[in-house]
């Protein structure tokens, strides 16, 4: 079992830049693949950022790529999301998650999942 809690999620106005965190406790963080993805209302969740196990796997979105940075420190058991270039089209919620095996870029693939926290970006 595998606890993710977000946090770092706020308003900001467009532009700016919000740095999430991803806080994992449970089985041991380096055995997985961590996920970043997005929900808007109406919409479905989508894809943001993914890290391998050892970080050498950085896929990201193409709506995000260049403005985006996930990164992970596995000692700390922890996952963040810097987001930089902040568009109003950014703004949903963000849920950390973690996937068991391969990296992946589908929700499906991910067993654990946080919360979300919410981001907004104001025009």
């Amino acid at each position: 079992q595998v606890q993710l809690v977000e946090s770092g999620g706020g308003l900001v106005q467009a532009g700016g830049s919000l740095r999430l965190s991803c806080a994992a406790s449970g089985r041991t963080f380096s055995s997985y693949a961590m996920g970043w993805f997005r929900q808007a209302p109406g919409k479905e969740r989508e894809f943001v950022a993914a890290i391998s196990w050892g970080g050498g796997s950085t896929p990201y979105a193409d709506s995000v790529k260049g403005r985006f940075t996930i990164s992970r420190d596995n000692v700390k058991n922890t996952v963040h999301l810097q987001m930089s270039s902040l568009k109003p089209e950014d703004t949903a919620v963000y849920y950390c998650a973690a996937s068991n095996f391969v990296i992946a870029t589908t929700p499906g693939a991910y067993a654990y999942w946080g919360q979300g926290t919410q981001v907004s970006v104001s025009s």
